[in-house]
């Protein structure tokens, strides 16, 4: 082994922070008599420790090692220069210290140690000795790794009590205790000096963001996040990683989207809960569009996908909006991932973009589908909301759970009777089914997102009926849906819609005179038959209840659900009803559900 021997060097700040001397010196590869070490060194560690920076803490641990290694290797550490101003402290970065090092270095007549290009380039030009120690991908083993499992989601390690992590798949974790020894902030200052370390070292590990009191760190599929006093009553760290990386093809996904997703992504929002599988999603979205010949970029904060090197990760915290708005446009990549959507800027940027043509995919958090919309109300216009998203995809448990769509007409708002009151509305609709959710418009000064649900109205329901047995005439399949008192719409086939027309309009004229009603003909589709949900009206007498179905629903089998939950099954009589006692549980629980809108009622599948 080769060992280099100077009379005397001097280390500038990148390599104390990197460690190289005091290592090069334990494993015989450098020796020297002296170390000169400017007061500039000292005061811009001593400002980044004051401000509870990791790199400030390990540069200041460094030169405390070389003072316990200078007896036994027969060197002395000495300090010189005078201390630097304010002004070249807070410039730190643009290169104030470092002058002041490589004068002293030239000065002195001492070899300059650093771990930055170009400090070594200035030193060579200034004729100056020194030696450059690049940082080099090393297999310094991640100490936090040995609290991981397959099964680990996220990992929590706090001053004064046991280490947890949270364990399962999304949708069902479960919070264990790791083992039996509480940490002490020993402890985690240990495990958060080896994550800078490893971090610094490791090709594909930097530091995200470092603030006074929290670091971010990303360490290939780990990120990290330290924190501690003031801004934190004590020292802690949380590593989360993705469980499972997921393709498209796991999700299962209906024809009809994957045909929005490959054709044009113009505005979509993946919303859920946290940890119920969001960015997983986002990140088997990214890969699929990549595996499809498209150029993909992400923006992140922090960067946390794991995705292939051809797909380019943007940190937003390392550059402000309008950087990133900048190399979008001119980079013009086919699909934009903006993962973590969480404040006003990032939803501004967002929409500046949408708007500016370039197709993203946005990740939110959110409890219920709906809620992702919301989130742009008051930050974006009502009438450009519809053309910032149209598309939100809702994960739950790790499965897209429901599907939304957006887009504006003019109408009058549902539960309004009046024609002057038509406005502008944007109508939230499941994209599966086309049906109708949630209409979104202004009222007064506010702006209310109105929840649309199929109202019974009995009064309604005995004229459809009317309607629909008038037009067995012409028909056997008919769907009939009253819009109001005095207006409905009969769907039919496409092959009875002549007949009912008649020429010129002359017998559907004749039949609204005969019925007293005005009516519109549609085609009768898969979109606006109710093949899902029946509907029905409801009597609750002393001791049982009555469910009324339409007369087509006659003989047929049925089941009953609260919501999503399967109940029971039935079949409906002759007379088009069903009759449930009271007397047991469940006809306690269909009477809860009645009263609270949540009884739903199928088809049986035959």
């Amino acid at each position: 082994m080769k060992q280099n021997h100077f009379d005397k060097i001097s280390i500038d700040t990148s390599a104390l922070i990197e460690g190289f001397v005091s290592k090069k010196v334990v494993s015989k590869e450098l020796s020297f008599d002296e170390i000169v070490l400017h007061e500039a060194v000292l005061a811009e560690l001593e400002h980044q420790a004051n401000e509870n920076r990791a790199i400030g803490f390990l540069g200041l641990d460094e030169i405390e090692r070389l003072k316990e290694l200078s007896s036994e290797h027969n060197f002395s550490v000495r300090f010189a220069g005078r201390r630097p101003t304010y002004y070249e402290i807070k410039n730190a970065s643009l290169g104030e210290i470092d002058s002041l090092i490589r004068d002293l270095a030239y000065d002195e007549g001492a070899c300059l140690i650093t771990a930055d290009k170009v400090q070594a380039k200035l030193a060579s030009v200034k004729g100056i000795e020194y030696v450059l120690f690049e940082p080099v991908a090393k297999p310094v083993k991640l100490k936090i790794e040995k609290f991981f499992d397959k099964t680990t989601m996220s990992v929590h390690l706090r001053e004064g009590t046991y280490p947890f992590a949270k364990r399962g798949k999304p949708g069902e974790w479960d919070f264990v205790k790791i083992n039996d020894t509480i940490l002490k902030r020993e402890d985690i200052v240990e495990y958060s000096r080896n994550i800078i370390e490893v971090a610094g070292t490791s090709k594909d590990g930097f530091i995200e963001l470092d603030r006074e009191g929290s670091t971010i760190v990303q360490i290939g599929a780990y990120r990290i996040v330290i924190t501690r006093p003031p801004f934190s009553d004590g020292w802690e760290i949380t590593v989360v990683r993705p469980v499972k990386s997921l393709t498209l093809d796991d999700y299962k996904l209906s024809d009809k989207l994957l045909k929005r997703l490959k054709e044009q992504a113009e505005g979509i929002i993946i919303a859920g809960a946290p940890g119920h599988g969001k960015s997983t999603f986002a990140q088997a979205l990214a890969i699929y569009y990549m595996n499809e010949g498209k150029i993909v970029k992400t923006i992140e904060a922090p960067r946390d996908l794991v995705l292939p090197e051809n797909i380019t990760q943007y940190a937003i915290s390392h550059g402000s909006s309008q950087e990133v708005h900048d190399v979008l446009l001119l980079s013009r990549p086919d699909y934009t991932i903006f993962d973590e959507m969480r404040n006003s800027q990032d939803f501004a940027l967002f929409t500046d973009l949408r708007l500016a043509g370039i197709g993203l995919a946005g990740v939110v958090h959110a409890t219920k589908a709906i809620d992702a919309v919301q989130r742009f109300i008051g930050r974006v216009e009502l009438g450009v909301i519809p053309h910032v998203i149209d598309t939100v995809i809702f994960i739950k448990n790790g499965q897209v759970n429901k599907v939304l769509s957006l887009k504006m007409v003019v109408k009058v708002p549902n539960g309004m009777t009046e024609d002057d009151l038509a406005r502008p509305v944007v109508v939230v609709e499941d994209f599966e089914t086309g049906k109708l959710e949630f209409e979104i418009y202004s009222y007064g000064e506010e702006t209310v997102v109105v929840p649309v649900k199929a109202e019974t109205n009995p009064l309604r329901d005995l004229a459809a009926r009317t309607v629909e047995d008038f037009f067995r005439q012409y028909s056997d399949n008919t769907e009939v849906e009253f819009v109001s008192d005095n207006k409905c719409v009969v769907y039919l086939p496409p092959r009875d819609i002549p007949k009912v027309i008649g020429k010129q309009g002359k017998n559907i004229d004749a039949i609204e005179k005969r019925l007293g009603v005005n009516i519109d003909v549609q085609e009768l589709t898969k979109k606006n038959m109710k093949e899902e949900d029946i509907p029905f009206d409801y009597l609750i007498g002393k001791k049982s209840i009555t469910l009324r179905f339409k007369q087509k629903y006659a003989n047929k089998g049925v089941d009953l659900f609260i919501d999503d939950d399967f109940l029971m099954s039935a079949n409906i009589s002759s007379k088009a009803t069903l009759k449930i006692t009271k007397k047991n549980k469940i006809g306690r629980v269909i009477e809860e559900a009645l009263d609270s809108g949540r009884l739903r009622v199928k088809l049986a599948r035959e």
